[in-house]
């Protein structure tokens, strides 16, 4: 799907035509319109397909012949997964050429939304370092929205896995931890690029308003990333102490199981010496039965106090 806005009187509309000055979005788009796009700017073939791949890493591409710039970082995303939630990452491109900006990305994402809808103050689709450095500052945001709902994800299912002993819980916490993996890796590699924009001013036309809008982007990152390896942490030492304890909670059950087994076992002997076919003490008493049947019970007793005292049963 492609569409076209441009700021006109300070409000964003939606055109029908390319003109100077104006952002082209690409959700998921067609070959037809990826390879119109190419033959209408004379863009590199690989910048657009680039940003589609989903195994594409965050980076800079420059073509200075044709003044061209690819510009590729991660986006976090979120999915629904059975009753639950799945975080992951995925490329957005931005072509700079021709005095027009090109967005481009295989999702429907909300930090695009936010500018569509206009929710972003002092957003000009023809200042298009600000609304770059903008893109980037909403997604360092949306990465500390989604780390905060991945913490209390965490904790939610922590407080499962205190009452209870399955794997689901534990497969959960499994998911999560993989979501801050993609987010960590994610979150170096945009760094490497907003490092590469500070370094080399070539690639972007900065002006002195944008440099602390740079440098605030390049905080929140940080702060994206400090989050990110602080929750990590946590997490792999939460499953780890939550393995631990499923499997010291069976170990538990399966000794009283078998002092039980042990004690329940005492009747059994008794049993089967007097059901042996030889001559028995208290063979011919009427009261015999209730002999065995009490010495029985007497030995059970004496080894489930034993075990007791053993802290068997505990």
């Amino acid at each position: 799907m492609r569409r076209v806005f441009k700021t006109v009187d300070d409000h964003l509309i939606e055109c029908s035509t390319l003109e100077k000055g104006c952002w082209v979005h690409l959700q998921n788009p067609t070959k037809e319109e990826v390879d119109g796009l190419t033959t209408r700017f004379a863009l590199d073939p690989t910048f657009l397909p680039a940003a589609l791949d989903e195994e594409e890493s965050a980076r800079i591409d420059m073509d200075t012949d044709k003044n061209q710039t690819l510009i590729i970082v991660d986006i976090p995303y979120v999915d629904t997964e059975g009753s639950g939630y799945v975080y992951s990452t995925t490329p957005l491109g931005i072509v700079l050429v021709d005095d027009v900006i090109i967005t481009v990305c295989t999702r429907d994402t909300p930090i695009i939304n936010d500018f569509i809808e206009e929710r972003i103050r002092n957003f000009w689709t023809f200042k298009r370092t600000r609304f770059i450095l903008q893109i980037l500052h909403r997604n360092a945001s949306r990465f500390l929205t989604y780390l905060k709902l991945i913490d209390k994800a965490s904790m939610h299912v922590q407080e499962k896995l205190e009452k209870s002993s399955r794997n689901q819980e534990l497969l959960q916490m499994m998911k999560l931890e993989k979501s801050l993996v993609f987010f960590s890796t994610s979150l170096k590699g945009n760094e490497l690029v907003m490092e590469r924009l500070m370094r080399q001013t070539s690639i972007l036309k900065q002006f002195p308003e944008d440099t602390d809008l740079l440098e605030d982007v390049i905080i929140e990152n940080k702060q994206a990333m400090e989050m990110c390896s602080i929750y990590r942490d946590i997490m792999s030492g939460t499953m780890d102490a939550f393995a631990s304890i499923i499997s010291n909670n069976l170990n538990i059950t399966m000794k009283i199981l078998a002092a039980l087994t042990a004690g329940l076992s005492v009747p059994t002997i008794i049993s089967s010496f007097w059901g042996m076919n030889v001559a028995v003490p208290f063979a011919n008493a009427s009261w015999g039965f209730w002999a065995v049947l009490g010495l029985a019970g007497v030995l059970s007793l004496a080894a489930f106090v034993l075990m007791l005292k053993k802290n068997m049963l505990k």
